[in-house]
């Protein structure tokens, strides 16, 4: 009975696996495809011969080195500004006590419950006033504080024994020292995961930067993509050449994580 079990379990985990990927399957082998396999009716899913036209026809299209260039320099700069910020704050609201921090963590969770509609334009007008209107930097700022990610550094970081804290303080070691040499070891799991999701969200983000930048020199992949769509055709040849490029540097990153991605996905969240 039990293998039995075990049995249906593996198979609906297969089958589940195989529908997750199977989009992402459809537009790599479609990238490949030629104009007749890729028009062809009804759909084939396997192409009669390779073509990497549709790659070397985009690549002369458009300057996709600027834009990969671009949202580079925006996901790794505002990942890094997000683990900065949101490491900090946990570490604050989990290890220190003082009047309010109940409150403050209150009030960052409440925002989740904001839409973003809601406070794109607020935003939008503090940018322009600082003068950030089609600057990387409006990408990279407005984003930095997330109240998932501070949510979890602190539920993990509730796990860290407080009495290891003390130890370090009693042996001379000053916040700060305790916070890089203590703190970001023992974190690096609920770190990866937050570097996973912080990268994701950046690199494909797509709202923010088409408010923000109009400027074609400062666009982002995403926005690179959004030309390949006209309003009378749309070159789907190029336009799923390049989205399975776009997702080779998040396959990058998940793969560099994926062991302490999963450690921190299973032990984030255990104790408050």
């Amino acid at each position: 009975m039990t293998q039995r079990a075990g049995f249906f379990t593996y198979f609906a985990l297969i089958v589940l696996a195989l529908l997750f990927i199977a989009p992402v399957l459809w537009i790599f082998l479609s990238s490949i495809k030629g104009p007749i396999d890729l028009y062809s009716w009804p759909p084939k899913f396997l192409p009669d011969s390779l073509s990497f036209e549709n790659f070397t026809a985009a690549f002369s299209k458009g300057n996709f080195g600027l834009y990969f260039l671009n949202s580079a320099i925006v996901a790794v700069s505002a990942t890094v500004l997000t683990l900065f910020i949101n490491t900090m704050a946990g570490y604050a609201l989990s290890k220190f006590r003082f009047k309010g921090d109940t409150l403050i963590l209150f009030l960052f969770l409440s925002t989740l419950m904001i839409p973003i509609e809601v406070i794109m334009t607020p935003i939008f007008t503090v940018i322009s006033k600082l003068g950030l209107y089609n600057n990387l930097l409006g990408l990279i700022i407005p984003p930095a504080a997330t109240p998932m990610g501070v949510f979890l550094i602190r539920q993990y970081l509730l796990t860290v024994p407080d009495d290891l804290l003390e130890a370090a303080r009693m042996d001379g070691a000053g916040e700060w020292r305790i916070f890089w040499t203590i703190i970001v070891p023992i974190a690096r799991p609920v770190i990866a995961v937050l570097t996973i999701f912080s990268f994701m969200w950046r690199w494909d983000d797509f709202i923010w930067p088409l408010i923000v930048i109009s400027d074609p020199s400062k666009y982002t992949i995403q926005l690179a993509l959004a030309n390949f769509i006209g309003e009378f055709r749309v070159d789907w040849g190029s336009l799923l050449a390049m989205s399975v490029v776009t997702m080779i540097p998040i396959l990058i990153v998940f793969l560099i994580f994926q062991k302490q991605f999963i450690k921190g996905i299973a032990t984030s969240g255990m104790k408050d």
